[in-house]
């Protein structure tokens, strides 16, 4: 492989390195009216930048082999767009990915509640009220509170 070509391509420590700065590990519940609970869990793997560097997340996206790039949104300051990966299969393998890249700012403890969560969603433990009730309080001692609606409702267990 040519020079040109080996620094176009990206590493895991300079994934996890931008990560730990530009990345974000999310968990929202949502009231969904179809799901038997009434609620769904919605895990996902992000990373924001703005359009201008948008190049960079078509080489993250291309370097896991998964993922969307997309509009996260427009302001004044102009559009900005998002890696992001959903779905148990992707977010197992991102969870690997980091236990092998491992984080090293505060974001590793979001990273390890977010894989509690994904642990408990692949038991199953989601689609149970006791199994939702552990998510959301998992997820509440996240850095970025989740839509904490399901929290807040008298359907959960306080």
């Amino acid at each position: 492989m040519s020079a040109d070509n080996q620094q176009e391509r990206l590493d895991g420590s300079w994934i996890s390195g931008f990560t730990d700065g530009e990345g974000c590990f999310h968990i929202s519940i949502n009231r969904i009216s179809g799901m038997k609970l009434g609620w769904q869990v919605l895990p996902e793997f992000r990373i924001v930048q703005h359009e201008k560097d948008e190049a960079v997340l078509y080489k993250i996206k291309d370097y896991f082999g998964f993922g969307d790039v997309k509009i996260n949104r427009t302001d004044e300051h102009g559009t900005r767009k998002e890696f992001r990966t959903r779905g148990l299969e992707n977010l197992n393998k991102i969870i690997k990915f980091f236990n092998e890249n491992p984080l090293q700012t505060s974001k590793k403890k979001d990273f390890k509640i977010f894989s509690e969560v994904i642990n408990l969603m692949n038991n199953k433990k989601h689609l149970s009220k006791e199994g939702l009730d552990e998510i959301a309080k998992l997820i509440s001692k996240m850095n970025r509170k989740p839509n904490l609606k399901y929290l807040e409702s008298s359907e959960s267990i306080r």
